[in-house]
């Protein structure tokens, strides 16, 4: 048996990034489906073009109205609460959506520790739209010359810092590893594309930012780097909007799900991209993973609607790709598990890959409201490996 009839179901996805666009567009080869996205901005966010926006080089956004398929409504608003109990969405407008299911698609968001003395006074993140605007309002206001200090030296770290020193700035890279998640050969490409732009590197085991002042980043052997303009790119977290809705989320955040994506907590609700922890095992957040999450979270969606039971999270990993400049780049070819191969491109071929890859994202988003249906993802993955290694990693309690 159906909860509803196909024509009277209201499914609501909380979410504008790449879950949330894919899993909303998805939702219209339903038949009935009415399906409402709620995001806070009114416009599409790159994400992983943002180290170009800060550069002044890209605006790092789309129109949703060349995105969404046309049977998709948007409203421009963001969510407050979700009560499940009487499955509404409750806005920070004042209104109050109704939903039969609800997509819960809030993406990640960054910051910087509050146990870094004067991190959140002068520091600048770079993992929102607005945080990419104010960096980029900075940068203008300080001669070219003047130190810039990049903190991560993760994906976003190196695009950031080597995107800044190729347009010219005196930029310093502060990490314990440079590019942890790929493999030697992958790491020597991009350190390699990095010094070639003038980046200084300092990295090691025991590196630790432990100040930022307004002009300059202390660190914990005491040495002392000026620095105009502290870029901080590590850590990431998810929006409490789960949490707060007493749903039940892991320590960062994301939504405890079953295998299907669905809260452990009400069978309605449906977690997809940054903002889910399958089985308590999260997938990497990135873009890679969030798209499959989404069209697999209209599934699940649809498949309930319909009285099937929800197939199961199947995705496996391509590879990893971040750009150094726009002129060269490195992609690590990754196993479905997302380890790193010993293969990867670089210099300029890994530059075009990278490029041609943030540009099918935003295609493939597209293709998708035009004809429900047509995205593809890899598949496989070894999710049961992934799931039995977490388990015996697990502390004993």
């Amino acid at each position: 048996m159906t909860d509803r009839t196909a024509q009277h179901t209201r499914v609501v996805v909380i979410g504008g990034g790449y879950a949330g666009v894919l899993a909303a567009n998805h939702l219209q080869s339903g038949p009935g489906v009415a399906v409402t996205l709620v995001n806070p901005r009114p416009e599409f966010v790159e994400r992983i073009r943002l180290h170009q926006l800060a550069a002044g080089n890209h605006t790092a956004t789309a129109d949703y109205a060349e995105l969404l398929g046309a049977g998709v409504r948007l409203v421009v608003d963001g969510a407050e609460r979700i009560d499940a109990g009487l499955r509404q969405v409750q806005l920070t407008s004042g209104t109050v959506l109704d939903y039969d299911y609800l997509i819960y698609a809030v993406g990640s968001t960054g910051g910087v520790p509050a146990s870094v003395p004067g991190a959140a006074e002068f520091a600048y993140p770079l993992s929102e739209l607005e945080e990419a605007h104010r960096l980029r309002a900075r940068l203008q206001d300080v001669p070219t010359s003047a130190p810039v200090v990049v903190v991560g030296g993760g994906l976003t770290g190196i695009e950031a810092a080597a995107e800044l020193a190729e347009a010219g700035r005196a930029v310093t890279l502060v990490t314990d590893v440079v590019g942890a998640s790929v493999g030697t050969g992958a790491r020597r490409s991009i350190v390699k594309a990095l010094t070639k732009l003038g980046v200084s590197i300092i990295d090691g085991p025991e590196i630790l930012v432990t100040g930022v002042e307004a002009d300059a980043v202390t660190l914990a052997d005491g040495n002392r780097l000026p620095s105009a303009v502290t870029v901080w790119t590590t850590g990431f977290r998810v929006p409490g909007l789960g949490a707060a809705s007493g749903l039940r989320t892991d320590e960062l955040g994301r939504l405890l799900t079953d295998e299907t994506l669905t809260s452990i907590d009400d069978a309605r609700i449906v977690a997809a991209g940054d903002a889910a922890a399958p089985s308590g095992v999260p997938l990497r957040m990135s873009c890679q993973s969030a798209g499959p999450m989404g069209i697999q979270a209209a599934n699940t969606v649809l498949a309930r609607i319909a009285g099937e039971q929800p197939a199961v999270l199947n995705q496996a990993f391509a590879g990893q790709c971040v750009s150094v400049g726009r002129h060269a780049g490195t992609v690590q070819l990754c196993h479905s598990d997302d380890s790193p191969r010993r293969a990867y491109l670089g210099g300029r071929t890994g530059a075009f890959v990278k490029e041609q890859v943030c540009r099918a994202t935003v295609t493939f988003m597209r293709k998708e409201g035009l004809k429900p249906g047509s995205y593809f993802w890899f598949k496989g993955g070894n999710r049961a490996r992934q799931l039995a290694e977490a388990q015996q990693e697990a502390p004993v309690r």
